[in-house]
């Protein structure tokens, strides 16, 4: 999500499916002009409903999964 002065302008990317396994690099179709004082929201979900114990995630896959822009 990019946001200028807490206004939300628009989704950059989203990607529902994405796979850890098959890391990819997106085009944009159009050139955004990022300004000082914007942001970019970030937002990552993990399904561990399937898990019985806790997960555990290293500093290095954050670092890793959130190097996006």
């Amino acid at each position: 999500v990019f946001l200028r002065n807490g206004e939300q302008l628009r989704i950059i990317c989203e990607d529902n499916k994405y796979d850890f396994k098959l890391q990819e690099i997106r085009d944009m179709k159009e050139i955004i002009t990022i300004k000082p004082g914007d942001e970019i929201l970030v937002e990552c979900n993990f399904q561990t409903l399937d898990r019985s114990g806790i997960t555990f995630v290293s500093l290095f896959f954050y670092l890793q999964i959130f190097h996006c822009f």
